[in-house]
């Protein structure tokens, strides 16, 4: 069984709305998300530009608690190194009891230097942050006690309010590109939420590399990997692979100005060897050629064409999930909307019954 949700980013991308009609626009969607059946809503972090401005997801999502009855409440993810851990633990405890136990508490360690800045934390500061918090916020929401000796987050023993009401093992993710941040996901017994920039095929080796850590370190199989996509469905292929790739590409290229993936931010950075490599990659090749390779990593199509695509990633995955970002580079709400209820009749009950069996480091499923 292949469990879908959706994601949102909060983009401002259409100078035709306000910022107060996009926030209406994207929380809309998540409760026709969940009227329609999909298993999670997932709400990024980010700040100060167009690219997205969600500053609080956690707070994003006390407010989706009361207007949603049914769908899970997913982070991806609260970033680490701009949060001080006791208040991210005291904040999903919170929603957490007041959704009834819908919350998934995924986390992150960012990436944008433009960010970063007005928080006052230097890039080659970020993975000590990271690995420091992230293990006393998970070990806070499952004990319901936070502290730290740690050199950057130096934390009293402190109980928290609410309690936990149920263990969030098997709730936890953790949004990793990065080898050191694979790593950590394993370590800190957290599902890989992966953010797709390059074909399935490509990625196995990080995939794998993760589920040998995960089941080294617990004993059991990993769970299921993540897959954060751009999807959008239409009846005429045509129709959609057009709109399709209008926005992705205007959301790609947003995703680059935001991340200065064109420029040269993480040479000689510590922790983000990696991006200078997909920098340098996109400069190579050049922009467009780059826009035009991570469109055609997305779902877009008939409900043929999509549930073939899910088969295709099942076939060399394995067991998975979805999250579909499914409003992106200024796409109206209104295709948007179509686009969900479209995959939620005819893609989503044949995606749910794929038979998806857990993968172990041994290779059988």
């Amino acid at each position: 069984m292949v469990n879908v949700g959706i994601n949102l980013g909060f983009a401002a991308l259409d100078d035709q709305l306000t910022d107060e009609q996009m926030y209406h626009g994207e929380l809309d969607l998540a409760v026709l998300a969940d009227r329609l059946g999909y298993d999670t809503v997932w709400i990024v972090e980010h700040h100060f530009s167009d690219y997205s401005l969600c500053p609080d997801n956690l707070l994003m999502l006390s407010h989706l608690a009361g207007r949603t009855s049914r769908i899970k409440l997913g982070t991806a993810a609260v970033i680490v190194p701009w949060n001080d851990p006791l208040r991210v633990a005291e904040k999903a405890l919170m929603v957490d009891n007041i959704s009834g136990g819908r919350l998934l508490l995924g986390l992150g360690r960012g990436l944008s230097r433009t960010e970063y800045e007005p928080f006052r934390v230097t890039l080659d500061e970020t993975r000590d942050r990271f690995d420091e918090a992230a293990p006393m916020i998970f070990e806070a929401v499952e004990t319901g006690v936070i502290e730290g000796a740690g050199p950057l987050y130096p934390q009293p023993r402190a109980e928290l309010r609410p309690r936990p009401r149920e263990s969030f093992i098997g709730r936890r993710f953790c949004v990793a590109g990065s080898p050191e941040s694979v790593v950590m996901a394993a370590k800190l017994r957290a599902a890989l939420m992966s953010f797709i920039v390059r074909p399935v095929p490509d990625l196995m080796p990080t995939f794998t590399k993760y589920r040998e850590l995960y089941e080294a370190e617990w004993g059991e199989t990993a769970p299921p990997i993540s897959l954060a996509v751009n999807m959008y469905c239409h009846e005429d292929v045509e129709v959609a692979r057009e709109r399709q790739f209008e926005y992705v590409n205007r959301f790609f290229m947003s995703n680059i100005e935001h991340y200065e993936m064109a420029g040269e931010p993480f040479e000689g950075v510590k922790g983000h060897e990696r991006y200078a490599e997909n920098a340098a990659y996109f400069r190579e090749i050049g922009l467009e050629k780059a826009a035009d390779n991570y469109a055609a990593t997305t779902l877009w199509g008939d409900p043929a064409r999509i549930l073939g695509q899910i088969e295709e990633i099942r076939d060399v995955l394995g067991d998975f999930e979805l999250s579909l970002s499914i409003s992106f580079g200024g796409m109206p709400y209104e295709r948007s909307q179509a686009s969900i209820e479209l995959f939620a009749r005819e893609v989503m009950p044949k995606a749910n019954s794929l038979s998806a069996k857990p993968v172990s480091v041994g290779g059988t499923t």
